[in-house]
């Protein structure tokens, strides 16, 4: 029993400094054991090792390419019975992880630090935003998931149901990815979204790239929806 907080945070050295004591102090609030696991790049640009070791957090190297990747690598290592997700860049605010522990204990099979949910706020650009909230509707819409904001990170999942499934994605659209076939495993999945406000990054910049980005969003948004359409056949 307990939390298994996994941050993907390749070149977030700066970020983790203040990140993972605010992570400690949230999740301490829970009650609940907990273990941090910081998932780096394959190979390293900076000192989030020592880092990690200086704030008792489990240093990993991501074991295959990409942000799905370093999901997949995060989850394989997890070894609680509950599995927090949540970006390495200071935009998702630890203070929600006690809420989202909450929503999940109140029989939730997955909670979300919601953007879009009532009461959510962004402090991205107003093009991000617009592009953010048209990808969600289309994804929201044609893969019928119960939720809003199915594009972030910030996530709290049971890690038996989660460790069930075979996730392929290389990028970001893993994340969409992830709550189809949970619901495909577990059609029953309830989803509880927390309202949340997603800050702008602390320090550095984004590795997202729109070209690369829109590409695979649309390459998968295909793959899932013939997935989708071939379990309800059978």
């Amino acid at each position: 029993m307990g939390i298994s907080a996994v941050i993907p945070a390749y070149g977030e050295a700066e970020n983790l400094k203040y990140l993972l004591p605010q992570i400690k102090t949230a999740l301490s609030k829970t009650g609940e054991e907990y273990e941090i696991i910081v998932v780096d790049g394959i190979i390293s640009v900076d000192n989030s090792r020592e880092i990690c070791h200086n704030f008792g957090a489990k240093y990993l190297n991501q074991e295959e390419a990409g942000f799905g990747g370093a999901i997949r690598t995060g989850i394989r290592h997890a070894s609680m019975d509950k599995l927090l997700m949540l970006d390495g860049d200071g935009s998702h605010n630890p203070e929600y992880i006690p809420k989202l522990h909450k929503a999940l204990m109140s029989g939730a099979d997955v909670a979300i630090g919601s953007r879009y949910a009532r009461g959510g706020k962004t402090l991205d650009s107003k093009i991000s935003v617009a592009m953010s909230k048209l990808l969600n509707f289309i994804y929201r819409l044609l893969l019928g998931i119960d939720a809003r904001d199915v594009s972030t990170n910030y996530r709290m999942y049971r890690t038996s149901q989660i460790k069930q499934i075979v996730l392929k994605c290389e990028n970001y659209d893993v994340l969409e990815e992830i709550l189809l076939k949970l619901k495909l495993y577990k059609p029953t999945l309830k989803i509880k979204e927390i309202p949340i406000r997603f800050d702008k990054r602390k320090l550095g910049k984004s590795k997202r790239r729109f070209l690369p980005f829109a590409a695979s969003y649309a390459k998968t948004l295909f793959i899932l929806l013939l997935q989708r359409f071939s379990a309800q056949r059978h």
